[in-house]
C-alpha cells in the first residue's frame, strides 16, 4: 500500500506541481527529454563489493577475503587500498591503482610474476628449471648438485636446500662451493650440510679416500695378531725342563740300569 500510494503522489501531485525552479512540471520534463536518456534496467544482480585496506607482507602478497594477490614488490610494506567484487581485485595507491588480479575463492593465491624479485620469482611459482639454471651458473657440479637435491617425489620441498647452497656461494664463492660439490658427488653424499662443514674447515681441496670395504663386524676388544700365537722361534722357558724330566733327561736304558 505505501509503494502504490507513493507512485501515485509522484504521478499526480508532485510531477504535476510547478517546479519553483524550473518553473516547469517535474512529469513533462521526464518525459519529454530525460526518459530517453536512462540506461535498460540490468538483468544482473547488483554486486556489492568489498572495499578494505591491506598492507603489502614481506612475500609481495595482500590478503583480501582470505585468498592472496601480488603486489608489484616496491610497495613492500605499504597499505593499499582495495575494491573486489565477483570478477576483480583492484588495489588502490594513494588514489591510483597498481593492481588487478581476478577474483580467487578464499584459500586461493593470484600471483603476477612481474611483481616479484627476480632472485625470488623461482621459488615463488616453484619454477624448478630456473632454479637449477641459476645454480648451474655459479658451476657445473653445484648444478648437478642442485638437481640431485631436487630428486625427489615433491621437489618444491627441497628448493630451500638449493637456496640454502645458493647462499654458500655468496658466503664462500663460487669455486670453493663448486669444488666442494665435486668431492661430493664423487663419495654421493647429498647434504648441503656436509658441504657447508666441508667449506667451513676449509677441507674441499683435501683428497678424498676410498672407502674401506664394509665387514659388518666390530673389531674384538682383545684381538691378536695371529703371529703371536706361533711356536717357532720362540725361546723355551727352564721350567719346561722340569717338567719333561730336568735339565738332563734320563733315557729308559739308563733307569733301568739303575
Amino acid at each position: 500500500d505505501a509503494q502504490a500510494r507513493a507512485q501515485a503522489w509522484c504521478a499526480d501531485k508532485a510531477g504535476q506541481r510547478i517546479h519553483g525552479t524550473t518553473c516547469q512540471q517535474p512529469a513533462v520534463v521526464f518525459a519529454e527529454g530525460e526518459a530517453a536518456l536512462l540506461l535498460p534496467v540490468p538483468t544482473a544482480v547488483y554486486q556489492v563489493p568489498i572495499y578494505a585496506n591491506a598492507k603489502v607482507h614481506r612475500d609481495y602478497h595482500i590478503q583480501v577475503d582470505r585468498a592472496l594477490y601480488s603486489i608489484p614488490e616496491h610497495l613492500r610494506g605499504q597499505t593499499l587500498s582495495v575494491r573486489a567484487d565477483r570478477e576483480l581485485v583492484k588495489a588502490f595507491h594513494r588514489g591510483k591503482l597498481v593492481k588487478t588480479h581476478p577474483r580467487q575463492p578464499a584459500g586461493g593465491r593470484s600471483t603476477d610474476p612481474a611483481d616479484l624479485p627476480a632472485d625470488k620469482t623461482g621459488y615463488a611459482m616453484r619454477d624448478l628449471t630456473r632454479l637449477i639454471a641459476t645454480a648451474a651458473g655459479h658451476g657445473a657440479d653445484i648444478g648437478i648438485y642442485a638437481e640431485r637435491l631436487l630428486d625427489h617425489q615433491l621437489p618444491w620441498t627441497r628448493m630451500r636446500q638449493v637456496y640454502r647452497l645458493l647462499g654458500l656461494v655468496k658466503r664462500y664463492g663460487s669455486a670453493p662451493v663448486n669444488t666442494a660439490c665435486g668431492r661430493a658427488l664423487e663419495l654421493d653424499v647429498v647434504s648441503v650440510s656436509k658441504i657447508a662443514a666441508m667449506l667451513q674447515k676449509a677441507t674441499e681441496n683435501t683428497p678424498t679416500e676410498p672407502p674401506r670395504a664394509a665387514t659388518g663386524l666390530a673389531p674384538a676388544r682383545f684381538a691378536r695378531d695371529p703371529g703371536e700365537y706361533r711356536s717357532e722361534g720362540r725361546p723355551r722357558p727352564d721350567w719346561m725342563s722340569v717338567i719333561d724330566g730336568g735339565a738332563n733327561p734320563v733315557s729308559d736304558n739308563e733307569i733301568q740300569g739303575r
